[in-house]
């Protein structure tokens, strides 16, 4: 027998176990419970949905007013994980990122105010909010709504800032200088885009401050002015409340009515004064819409490793899908 003979047999013993491989296979796919067959084409699919949430674009949905303009209530939108290093499993370590956060960037993070129901339901609810898209979160609270266990904002300070806040705008002042630079000045000299929201106009801050005033007043058992009352009543007509200009104005008032009293003097200087201070190493994440967001200047700055990662895409309505800026 020759090489041809060899070369002939070998390939033809090659073809026929191939062809007798591919019966025997699908012999065994027509035997297959559909229903099997079915489940695993469902886990294969769920894997990959959740490889993709957990390290390179996860599914998010905006539950609140806090960033309007920028995002509406019911945006969906794609959050980047790889970008700052996606953790490693649902809430446990953190992998090498590409870039660290940057100033102006939207950024998400684990609410520091979330009271967890322990790591267990914490991997299921992420795991179950990841293969839905954000459809499904089963982490509510008392009166069956979504726990705000993530937030979306904007990195607004960074390591060395201090802020200042009067009548709902802000000031920063940067390492190494001593003017109060107005926010909205830093952002048109590095032109940001975004749009700062406001809710309580000139008007309302009049009667907030009054009313500040009258707290005060009662605070110390004394009564008010009627002048001052009259100021204050029409607060109760306001939709948004800036807490901020209402303790400014309670602790002038208490410093000025007692001015002895060391406790007043502290607060006053420590809330009003000196404002916040961002740490080193640390991001002040503020809402774009003012008036109507719970950030850092309730829970203070946050840990630049607790970032998880930044809005990219909003995908839906159809009406909005475009980057987020």
């Amino acid at each position: 027998m020759d090489l041809f003979d060899h070369l002939q047999v070998l390939t033809e013993g090659y073809l026929t176990r191939r062809r007798r491989l591919r019966r025997i296979k699908k012999e065994k796919q027509k035997a297959k419970n559909p229903v099997i067959d079915w489940i695993e084409a469902f886990i294969w699919a769920a894997g990959v949905v959740l490889l993709i949430n957990q390290y390179l674009f996860q599914a998010y949905e905006i539950p609140s007013g806090s960033m309007i303009d920028t995002l509406l209530i019911g945006d969906r939108v794609f959050v980047n994980k790889i970008i700052y290093g996606p953790e490693l499993l649902p809430g446990v370590g953190k992998l090498p990122g590409l870039i660290k956060p940057k100033r102006n960037d939207v950024i998400i993070f684990e609410n520091p105010s979330y009271t967890s129901k322990g790591p267990a339901f914490d991997i299921a609810q992420r795991i179950i909010y990841m293969l839905t898209l954000s459809m499904v979160d089963i982490d509510r609270d008392e009166d069956g709504e979504p726990k705000a266990h993530f937030l979306i904002k904007r990195a607004v300070g960074w390591g060395g800032d201090r802020f200042i806040q009067e009548k709902g705008e802000l000031k920063i002042r940067f390492p190494g200088e001593t003017r109060w630079i107005p926010e909205r000045e830093f952002n048109a000299g590095r032109k940001f885009s975004h749009r700062i929201s406001r809710l309580v106009d000139a008007k309302g801050y009049t009667a907030l401050e009054a009313a500040g005033k009258v707290a005060a007043y009662q605070e110390l058992g004394l009564d008010p002015p009627a002048g001052l009352l009259n100021a204050a009543s029409p607060v109760r007509t306001l939709r948004h409340f800036d807490q901020l200009a209402y303790d400014k104005a309670r602790f002038e008032t208490l410093r000025s009515l007692d001015p002895q009293n060391e406790r007043y003097r502290m607060l006053y200087h420590r809330d009003i004064v000196q404002g916040w201070y961002v740490p080193e190493g640390r991001i002040l994440p503020l809402g774009d819409n003012r008036d109507n967001s719970r950030d850092g200047r309730s829970f203070g700055p946050i840990r630049g490793g607790k970032v998880l990662g930044q809005g990219s895409l909003i995908y839906w309505p159809l009406g909005r899908i475009g980057p987020i800026r």
